[in-house]
């Protein structure tokens, strides 16, 4: 029986974190887990993190386990180095085991991951049929990778890329996650973030759309050859409403999870969909809140048919919404016509006038080629306008696999290569007008205008909705530890550049 060993390495994490409320189911893990044991596959899975395992402790369980086949994956640029010390370990200390990446940073940037690190294949885009595909042919006397679809591998110094693996028609096949693998008592401990007891979870995967910075409908996209050339066409699936309660249920009832963080791309795609969920959630009767990113289109759309106020009924507390910018021309070139400046204020006047429970959390990308102080100060007053209960200001980070990495590879823009530093709070490039640097003070300074209103922050913890107050004073606890950290370091948090660096934890090396 092969033996498979899937990993999550020690990493740093956000200073808006602490190392006990950090942590939330790996999806990825979980799936890939599931489905390898349809086939009697020994796996285990070690998520570092949650049981503050370090790269010594992780070493010795590499050393102990000698697995068959050691996988890690990764779809943030940020921690792809951190997935290659894991594999570089285990080509020191487990020789013959088999080494695996996948996700989407892996899948993006097969060349280089080949011919640069300790990496015997890249499983390409969705990775259950393709790992249990190529598990199988490892334990196979004549073992021919070339008839693995949706692998790459190198074979006498040369790159194979076999054909791309066709996306799983219906996700109803795959068996729940393997969570019973995972320490679910160590997931969603925090008091306040995701509170009470958070846990992961997906219905769908993919996107309709494809914008110009997001990798992650590249991943779960359909991949076709045209004039030689690797294309990609958006595709959005999802598991069946019954499915999905069933997993809720599990999670629910077995491991006492209250409160849902939805991790799919786009969650409110499907009118019909949201609409049975939403019935079917209220019928279930759980003492349950949820979180989601949702599109702004797709809200306005169910709320004309009745639809969004049963979702927030079944409870939906939390909403992430992609703002991105307050002009309509650049949300265009990000390739998001059906996003308007218009249709933003009008979602958020919806949820702060007609739904005050929900958390409004909005996203915006800064650090645009024509960004300027003056661009910068329109979307923090936007922010207020809108009312947001808390606005994240991202700078511009390409990331492999996208039309902007592309765009911003030939056109020399990128001053940052260290893919360690992609963590979408540090600036990796310039605009025509502002320096990294000035982009970074800016987004300081908006952060420190939009939170210092106390008014803002007064109605939030005075919140008749548990959920919302949690979120605020989870804020207010978070702001105090960073400025306490910047002041140990000995740095003025009002007047420094560095105010977000990675933390990395007191056991990481252990």
């Amino acid at each position: 029986m092969p033996k498979v060993l899937l990993v999550s390495s020690p990493r740093p994490y956000w200073p808006f974190m602490h190392e006990d409320d950090n942590f939330l189911v790996p999806q990825s893990l979980a799936c890939l887990a599931a489905s390898l044991r349809l086939d009697g596959v020994d796996v285990k899975i070690l998520d570092c993190m949650p049981i503050k395992m370090g790269w010594q402790s992780l070493r010795d369980a590499i050393k102990k386990e000698q697995p068959d086949l050691i996988g890690v994956g990764e779809n943030h640029a940020l921690y792809a180095a951190e997935s290659m010390r894991v594999l570089e370990i285990a080509k020191e200390v487990s020789p013959k085991s088999v080494r695996v990446a996948g996700g989407a940073h892996f899948s993006n940037l097969v060349r280089e991951s080949l011919t640069t690190y300790p990496i015997d294949f890249i499983v390409r885009g969705e990775g259950e049929e393709t790992l249990r595909h190529l598990v199988s042919e490892l334990s196979q006397d004549l073992q021919r990778f070339d008839r693995v679809p949706g692998i790459s591998f190198l074979q006498d110094h040369t790159v194979v890329e076999t054909e791309a693996r066709p996306l799983i028609k219906d996700l109803d096949s795959l068996p729940l996650p393997a969570y019973d693998l995972l320490p679910m008592d160590l997931y969603g401990r925090s008091r306040y973030l995701f509170s009470p007891g958070g846990t992961t979870i997906h219905h769908s995967r993919g996107c309709t759309n494809r914008c110009k910075f997001c990798a992650w409908w590249i991943q779960m996209a359909d991949t076709y050859e045209d004039e030689g050339r690797k294309r990609y066409r958006p595709r959005w699936r999802t598991k069946s409403v019954d499915y999905t309660i069933h997993e809720i249920r599990e999670l629910y009832h077995k491991y006492g999870k209250r409160c849902l963080v939805f991790v799919d791309e786009s969650w409110n795609i499907d009118q019909r969909w949201n609409d049975a969920f939403a019935e079917a959630l209220i019928r279930e009767d759980l003492d349950l809140s949820w979180f989601a990113f949702l599109r702004i289109d797709a809200i306005l759309r169910d709320e004309e048919a009745g639809v969004f106020e049963k979702l927030v009924r079944s409870g939906l507390a939390h909403t992430c919404i992609g703002v991105e910018r307050v002009v309509d021309k650049e949300l265009d070139a990000f390739d998001k016509p059906f996003y308007s400046v218009a249709g933003s204020r009008r979602c958020f006047e919806l949820l702060a006038d007609k739904y005050p429970s929900v958390f409004r959390q909005a996203a915006f990308i800064v650090g645009v080629r024509d960004e300027t102080e003056a661009s910068m100060e329109e979307q923090m007053r936007f922010a207020i306008e809108i009312r947001a209960d808390f606005p994240s200001f991202h700078p511009l980070t390409p990331v492999p696999g996208t039309p902007l990495w592309d765009e911003a590879v030939e056109a020399g823009w990128l001053e940052v290569t260290d893919f360690s530093r992609f963590d979408w709070m540090t600036p990796v490039m310039s605009s025509k007008f502002l320096s990294r640097d000035e982009i970074a003070w800016q987004i300081f300074r908006m952060n420190k205008r939009f939170f210092r209103r106390p008014k803002w922050f007064l109605a939030g913890v005075m919140s008749r909705t548990t959920y919302k107050r949690r979120m605020y004073i989870w804020w207010l606890i978070v702001t105090v530890r960073v400025i306490w950290d910047s002041v140990r370091r000995r740095v003025n948090p009002f007047r420094s550049r560095q105010y977000a660096i990675l933390k990395i934890p007191s056991w990481y090396e252990n």
